[in-house]
């Protein structure tokens, strides 16, 4: 029992005793070689969580828009043989939206959207913003509600009222602290009523702040402000997700009906779901941070050559020691172990502080870049099992080469 005792137990524990001894024996030099492993798992475990951090913000703007959204864009404008963009054309009237509203069954709520910018003025502050027209709808379309106050009226957009909703951000810089319903602005001179404020929704899709707008009754903006006779955005919601492939067909046919678009020529609008979006996003995002984690191994791996050089010049310096170690009864596998032991420590070791500074790092990132990163158990637990398993690879050959030194010429070894 005892020598299987000794044979378990105390000759291991005796020889990481002995690896960790050398180890300490050399602090600085031991540092230094785990340093490389401790900046590749930092580097994986950090540019991991910054891309899922950036895929989650990307994805929480797409859902920003609202649930089961299509969003329908004119085409691009051409002069000249060359295309100004995507939503360039007026291509898109009232009278085709209220035939889509009409005429396709799956929608929910549907909301033509115009857009300009202007100057605001309001209790002596005035406030460059975005000024959007839209339909009553709107806030139920993009699941955006009225946080005090209330929404413009159907009759408002029938009249081109003079009135506005404000967001959340304008209301901070035009009224400050004053209660904004009530209250009265003026764009282009004009004044408008302000009937209620939106609640805060922050940056969008395009970075751009979304609360810094105010949104008016399309009719408004398009006959008082910027006299086109065309929208420059369709927002329509769908019934549920599973009709939305379905709702897009019969959206595309009917546009092209009434524009007369001949069946060989290319749509002169753009119809982007929500759903391919999210889906692009996140394939985008995926491959994205799949990049980032494959450079930063490299890192990993140059950690590793790390440890072997430092293992192999170990080995060289040690020699005459592990003579005598052999000469008083080591075995070669005793001797195997003892700088395998000293090899997966250093990874252990820069693996644990690799994870810190990997956290610690992303965590700066995200303040720097104002989004949240995403630190994942499988790319702590990967890159920590990683750094151990270049431990033992790089490891190996150098304890390899130690077990097998010819004792009397260790000895002899100078």
């Amino acid at each position: 029992m005892i020598p299987l005792l000794q044979a378990l137990v105390l000759r291991p524990l005796l020889t990481a005793m002995i690896a960790l001894r050398a180890l300490r024996r050399n602090a600085l030099r031991s540092i230094l070689t785990a340093l490389g492993i401790i900046i590749g798992v930092a580097s994986v475990v950090a540019m991991v969580a910054v891309g899922n951090g950036a895929r989650d913000k990307i994805q929480g703007e797409v859902a920003a828009l609202g649930q089961n959204i299509l969003l329908v864009f004119p085409g691009s404008k051409r002069s000249a043989g060359v295309n100004a963009g995507m939503g360039t054309a007026a291509s898109i009237t009232l009278q085709d939206t209220e035939a889509v509203r009409r005429e396709v069954r799956d929608i929910a709520g549907l909301s033509p959207e115009v857009w300009t910018s202007a100057q605001a003025i309001a209790s002596g502050r005035n406030w460059s913003t975005t000024i959007s027209g839209v339909d009553p709808e709107y806030i139920s379309v993009r699941d955006w509600p009225v946080a005090r106050g209330a929404m413009f009226t159907e009759r408002d957009v029938r009249s081109a009222a003079k009135v506005a909703v404000i967001g959340s951000k304008t209301a901070n810089e035009l009224f400050g602290a004053i209660n904004p319903i009530g209250q009265t602005v003026r764009i282009n001179n004009i004044p408008f009523i302000i009937t209620g404020q939106l609640s805060s929704k922050g940056a969008g899709l395009g970075g751009d702040n979304q609360d810094d707008r105010l949104v008016l009754p399309y009719t408004t903006v398009m006959k008082r402000l910027t006299g086109e006779k065309t929208v420059k955005l369709l927002n329509i919601k769908i019934t549920s997700a599973d009709r939305m492939e379905t709702a897009q067909a019969q959206i595309r046919a009917l546009l092209r009906q009434r524009h007369r678009t001949p069946a060989a020529d290319p749509d002169d609008f753009n119809i982007l779901n929500q759903k391919e979006i999210a889906e692009k996003v996140a394939s985008i995002t995926g491959i994205i941070t799949l990049m980032l984690g494959a450079i930063a191994s490299m890192s990993l791996l140059v950690g590793g050559i790390g440890i072997m050089n430092i293992m192999l010049v170990s080995v060289t310096e040690r020699t005459r020691e592990i003579g005598i170690r052999m000469a008083v009864g080591a075995q070669g596998s005793a001797i195997l172990l003892q700088f395998l032991i000293e090899a997966v420590t250093l990874s252990l070791l820069g693996g644990t502080l690799g994870v810190l500074g990997g956290m610690g790092t992303a965590h700066a990132i995200g303040k720097v870049a104002n989004f949240q990163p995403v630190v994942t158990a499988d790319s702590v637990i990967l890159a920590f099992s990683v750094s151990c398993a270049i431990g033992i690879f790089f490891g190996f050959y150098p304890a390899r080469k130690a077990s097998q030194l010819d004792p009397i010429d260790a000895l002899r070894y100078e």
